[in-house]
């Protein structure tokens, strides 16, 4: 089967991943957040690119998203809501891009274990969702979901969850509350290439898979605003979250078993690791 060298990938594997782009951004429109998630938790758990350059991708494409969505909507900032989320998003992203280096040279097993676990939790954020508060919770709840949500974006790209599941419970206009989301996000995005791209992670073929992923994100969202689906918002969630479950439980199921039998590193997986020093 012919493939294409940057990527390495056959036709059948450029198509599956084309497949994959476009099922992530439907569910990303649907839900709001799920974009990374998906992607880079079906790419690791068929083992279609490595969780590393996935989130590479899903970073790339999630910048030029939000520059997209902020030069084609007004936005005023808030600062006394936005400089703590991006004060502690940031602080995330530095922790969370050192402890992916680190577990990509020396526990790959234990980086899809993580992952897994992580797209766990946030499938049961989405279905735990209740209703908006009376009030706006102090700032603790803030700066932990800040932090957590910079963790996950500097390991897997996909710092949304938990920020989300915390402003949308909050009495905020709905319209500030994506602004400031789309804020943090490129901020994230920004700060992780920097970092990956010194580690020279950012390479050709990942620059590659999101040039080919571009068109169609950009096809399935339009897509998406002229006929979107009658879909009730809970069977989407259901839906959104039975993906989330079934490639995150593939990840520990799969992690699991590498640890047990501790094969030898595979040399396409050492790539995750940057190189060498």
């Amino acid at each position: 089967m012919p493939a294409f060298p940057a990527l390495s990938m056959t036709v059948i594997q450029t198509l599956l991943f084309l497949a994959l782009v476009g099922l992530a951004t439907f569910c990303q429109n649907l839900t709001g957040f799920a974009f990374g998630l998906i992607f880079v938790g079906v790419a690791g758990a068929t083992q279609l690119m490595g969780i590393g350059d996935a989130a590479n991708v899903a970073c790339l494409l999630s910048l030029v998203n939000g520059i997209t969505y902020l030069r084609t909507h007004r936005t005023v900032p808030q600062w006394s809501l936005l400089r703590p989320m991006l004060i502690s998003s940031v602080i995330g992203v530095l922790g969370g891009v050192l402890l992916l280096h680190w577990l990509s040279g020396n526990a790959l097993s234990v980086l899809r274990m993580l992952l897994g676990l992580a797209i766990v939790a946030c499938a049961m954020l989405l279905l735990l969702q209740k209703q908006v508060n009376a009030q706006m919770s102090g700032p603790v709840p803030l700066w932990v979901a800040g932090v957590a949500s910079g963790l996950l974006g500097g390991l897997f790209a996909t710092p949304g969850p938990p920020m989300v599941y915390h402003l949308y419970r909050q009495p905020l206009d709905r319209l500030l509350v994506r602004q400031c989301l789309f804020v943090m996000f490129i901020s994230c995005a920004l700060l992780r290439l920097v970092m990956v791209a010194a580690e020279g992670q950012i390479t050709g073929s990942v620059l590659l898979a999101a040039a080919l992923a571009f068109p169609v994100v950009t096809l399935v969202t339009w897509l998406h605003m002229r006929h979107p689906p009658r879909l009730p918002r809970r069977l989407v969630e259901w839906m959104v979250c039975l993906l989330l479950v079934l490639s995150g439980a593939s990840l520990l199921a799969s992690g699991w078993s590498a640890t047990r039998a501790r094969p030898v590193v595979p040399d396409d997986e050492m790539a995750l690791a940057g190189p060498p020093r």
